[in-house]
C-alpha cells in the first residue's frame, strides 16, 4: 500500500507549535471541550432542542411507509360518538360494555381498553359484569399520582384501585397506559416501574400467547410508521357505537372478521382530547391519540423491531474520530487546495452519518448528531485559531528578518509563501551586486567614532533603499560593503534589467554621498560596484535562533573580484559579460578583457554608459573586435575615442591596457 501523504498536516503542526506551548495548552483544552460537548450534546441547552429536532427529522424521513396493518384494530369514541350519546367526560361506559361484550363473541387475540375508570358512572356495575364474564383476555388501562402527575389524583387513584380489584379472578385485569412524554414529545417506549403493571401492548401480547414477542426492558424509540396511501390510515379505525348500538344487527356479522384474531385496542380518538405529541408531528402537524401509539408499540412487538442502541463507548470513539478529523483538517493551510475535498467528504459525512445510521434501524436517541456538527466545528475553529496565531507569529518573524533586506513585494510574498525561505539551500542562477566606498576605511582613523557610526549608518541607508528600490535582496553588509542579489528566492524576468539599473544607481548615489560629505571631514572616494551572473547555492543558513538568507558561491567571489578591479581600471561600475547579455538593457559599453586576480579564466568588462554617444559605443564594439585580429587598428580606434574624451579615465584605462596585451589579449590585473 503506498505511504500515507502526511506533509500538508506535518506543516501545521508544526505552526501550532511554534505559537507558544501556552497557545498549544489553551488549543489542547478547547479540543477535549469540544469533544464532551459534542458527546453531550443532548444535555446542553440549544443543543438539546437541535438534537431532538434532528432525529425527529430523521425518524419521518426515513420511516417505513406500510399499507394498512391488518392485525391491529381501533375501536374509538370519537367526536360523533359524542354527540350521539350526549356524553363527553367520563367517556359512556354503558356503550363500552355494550360493545365488548360484541366484540368478544368476535374472537379477538386480545382487548386493550386505553381509558381510566377512576371516577364513578351510573354504568360501572355493569362494565364490571361484562368485563368478568370476557372470555377474550382483557386489560383495561391503570395509572398512579407518582408515575401519571398530573393526569389523576389521589381520590381518581384511589377509586381505580378499588376498580380493578373488582376484577381480580377474571380475563381482565390491569395493564399501565402511561407514555413517556420526554421533552414535548413521545419519542421511547415508557420506562419500566416497578409499582406499574406491564405496559398495555406487552401485556395483550403476553396474554395471547405471544410473550416471546413483548421485547421485554426494551425501553428504546417507539418506530412510528407513515401510511403509503393518504386516505389509508396505518390502523383499522372503527366507531364504537358500530358494536354497542350498530342500526342493524346483522352489520356484527360484517365486522367479525374485521375483529377475529386482531388485538383490538378501545379508547378515544377525540379532537383536542388525549392526543399526542410524535416524532412525525413537527413534519405532519398530526397529534394522534395516544391508542395509536399503543398500537405502533403492538406492532413493532409483532414485528421484533426492538431497534439497537449504540452503546455509550462506541458514541465517545465516534465523536472522537470526529473531533480528530477536525483537528487534522485544521492543520492544512486555508491556501491550499487539498482542504476544499476534505472540508466536502466530511460535510457530507457529518450530515449523511446519522441518517444512514438510522436507516440502518438502528436507534439513533441519543446520538449526538448536531454535536458531531459543534465538535467539528470548534475543534476547527481551535486549530485554524491556533495556527493563525503561529501565522502571526510567523509574519512578525519574517518582517523583522526580511524587512530590511527583501523589497516589500518579495517580504509579502515569502510572508504568504513562508516555505520560500526553508532552512536550506538550492542552487539558482542569480544576478550579483558586489559594492564598496573607497577610502571610507581610511577616514574612519581620523574622526571620533560616532561621526563614523553617523555617516556609514547613512550611507547604508541610502544604498540599502536602492537596493530594496529595484527589488533586489540585500544579502549582507560588510563594512561599507553592500551585497545583494537578483533571482532568490522568486525569479522575475526583468531581474537582469533591475539589477543593471541598480548598480549604475549605487554608483551614483555613492557620488552624492561624497559629495554630501561636511567640510572638514576627510574626503572619501567613489563607490565601486561589481555586477555577474551566475550559479550559486542561495537558501537561509543558520539555526532557530539566528538565521541569514545568502548566497554562496563563485559568482559571488567574482561579483567582489570585479568590484575590486574598478581600482585598478579607473572605473565605477563593471560588469561581466554573462550579466551584460542577460540584462537587456543597451547602455552598456564594452571595456576589454582582463584576467582578475585569483581567477585563471579571462572576463570580459563592460561599463553601463548610458549617456556615452551611440556611435562611440559602436565604435568601441569594433574595437573589441579589431583586437582579436589587428591591435593596432585597435588601438587606432581607441585612440580617437580617448582625444574625443579625454577626461574619461576608464577609457584612458583601456587604452592604456590594450597598449600593453599580452598574446592571449587578456590584461592582467595588479
Amino acid at each position: 500500500m503506498p505511504k500515507p501523504r502526511l506533509g500538508m498536516f506535518a506543516r501545521g503542526w508544526r505552526n501550532i507549535r511554534e505559537a507558544g506551548t501556552r497557545r498549544l495548552v489553551l488549543t489542547v483544552v478547547f479540543v477535549l471541550g469540544a469533544m464532551v460537548l459534542a458527546r453531550l450534546s443532548w444535555q446542553v441547552p440549544v443543543f438539546d432542542e437541535a438534537e431532538r429536532n434532528l432525529y425527529d427529522l430523521r425518524s419521518y424521513l426515513l420511516a417505513e411507509q406500510v399499507q394498512q396493518d391488518p392485525r391491529i384494530v381501533m375501536v374509538v369514541y370519537n367526536d360523533q360518538t359524542l354527540i350521539k350519546y350526549r356524553k363527553r367526560s367520563p367517556l359512556d361506559r354503558g356503550v363500552l360494555a355494550r360493545a365488548l361484550r360484541n366484540v368478544d363473541r368476535m374472537g379477538p387475540k386480545a382487548i386493550g381498553i386505553d381509558m381510566l375508570f377512576d371516577q364513578p358512572q351510573d354504568e360501572d356495575e355493569e362494565l364490571i359484569a361484562t368485563l368478568r364474564a370476557m372470555k377474550t383476555p382483557t386489560f383495561v388501562g391503570y395509572a398512579e399520582t407518582e408515575s401519571n402527575e398530573g393526569e389523576i389524583v389521589y381520590d381518581q387513584e384511589q377509586f381505580l384501585r378499588q376498580f380493578v380489584a373488582r376484577l381480580e379472578g377474571s380475563n381482565a385485569h390491569p395493564a399501565s397506559v402511561r407514555l413517556d412524554e420526554n421533552r414535548g414529545a413521545t419519542r421511547l417506549w415508557p420506562s419500566i416501574l416497578p409499582n406499574l403493571p406491564p405496559v398495555l401492548g406487552r401485556a395483550m401480547l403476553g396474554a395471547a400467547g405471544e410473550g416471546a414477542k413483548t421485547m421485554p426492558g426494551y425501553q428504546g424509540a417507539i418506530r412510528y410508521r407513515e401510511r403509503e396511501f393518504e386516505d389509508q390510515p396505518v390502523f383499522t379505525e372503527l366507531p364504537i357505537e358500530n358494536f354497542a348500538d350498530p342500526p342493524a344487527p346483522e352489520l356484527l356479522d360484517v365486522f367479525a372478521p374485521t375483529i377475529a384474531g386482531r388485538y383490538v385496542l378501545i379508547g378515544g380518538d377525540i379532537v383536542s382530547t388525549d392526543r399526542v405529541t410524535t416524532t412525525f408531528t413537527a413534519a405532519t402537524n398530526e397529534t394522534p391519540p395516544g391508542l395509536a401509539v399503543h398500537a405502533e408499540m403492538i406492532a413493532q412487538m409483532l414485528d421484533g423491531a426492538e431497534l439497537p442502541r449504540p452503546s455509550s463507548l462506541t458514541l465517545w470513539l465516534a465523536t472522537a474520530l470526529v473531533v480528530a478529523c477536525a483537528a487534522l483538517t485544521g492543520l492544512v493551510e486555508l491556501s491550499s487546495l487539498r482542504i476544499y475535498p476534505l472540508l466536502a467528504i466530511q460535510f457530507v459525512a457529518l450530515l449523511g452519518a446519522p441518517f444512514l445510521i438510522q436507516w440502518q434501524g438502528i436507534d439513533t436517541y441519543g446520538l449526538p448528531a448536531a454535536g458531531w456538527i459543534m465538535g467539528w466545528g470548534v475543534t476547527f475553529a481551535a486549530i485554524t485559531s491556533a495556527a493563525r496565531a503561529a501565522g502571526a507569529v510567523q509574519r512578525k518573524f519574517a518582517q523583522g528578518a526580511l524587512g530590511k533586506y527583501l523589497p516589500k513585494s518579495i517580504a509579502d510574498e515569502i510572508i504568504d509563501k513562508p516555505e520560500l525561505l526553508a532552512l536550506h539551500g538550492e542552487k539558482k542562477d542569480i544576478f550579483v551586486m558586489f559594492s564598496d566606498l573607497e577610502g571610507f576605511t581610511k577616514m574612519s582613523h581620523a574622526i571620533p567614532p560616532e561621526t563614523v557610526a553617523k555617516l556609514i549608518n547613512r550611507y547604508l541607508d541610502e544604498l540599502s533603499d536602492v537596493v530594496l528600490d529595484h527589488g533586489g535582496v540585500i544579502d549582507k553588509f560588510v563594512g561599507d560593503a553592500v551585497v545583494a542579489f537578483w533571482g532568490a528566492p522568486i525569479a522575475r524576468p526583468d531581474d537582469g534589467a533591475r539589477a543593471a539599473k541598480c548598480g549604475y544607481a549605487i554608483w551614483q548615489a555613492g557620488e552624492k554621498f561624497r559629495n554630501s560629505i561636511e567640510p572638514g571631514l576627510p574626503p572619501v572616494g567613489k563607490t565601486r560596484v561589481g555586477l555577474h551572473f551566475g550559479e550559486a547555492v542561495v537558501g537561509n543558513f543558520g539555526g532557530d535562533n539566528r538565521i541569514q538568507y545568502t548566497a554562496l558561491g563563485d559568482s559571488m567571489n567574482t561579483a567582489a573580484r570585479l568590484e575590486a578591479a574598478n581600482k585598478a581600471l579607473d572605473s565605477g561600475v563593471m560588469a561581466s559579460r554573462e550579466f551584460v547579455e542577460r540584462s537587456g538593457l543597451d547602455f552598456w559599453r564594452p571595456m576589454g578583457r582582463v584576467l582578475l586576480r585569483g581567477r585563471g579564466k579571462p572576463v570580459d568588462l563592460f561599463e553601463p554608459a548610458p549617456d556615452f554617444p551611440q556611435e562611440d559605443r559602436a565604435a568601441l564594439y569594433q574595437a573589441m573586435i579589431l583586437i582579436e585580429s589587428d591591435v593596432e587598428a585597435a588601438i587606432s580606434v581607441i585612440s580617437k575615442l580617448v582625444e574625443k574624451h579625454p577626461s574619461d579615465t576608464a577609457l584612458v584605462n583601456l587604452l592604456e591596457r590594450t597598449l600593453n596585451l599580452p598574446a592571449d589579449h587578456a590584461y592582467v590585473l595588479p
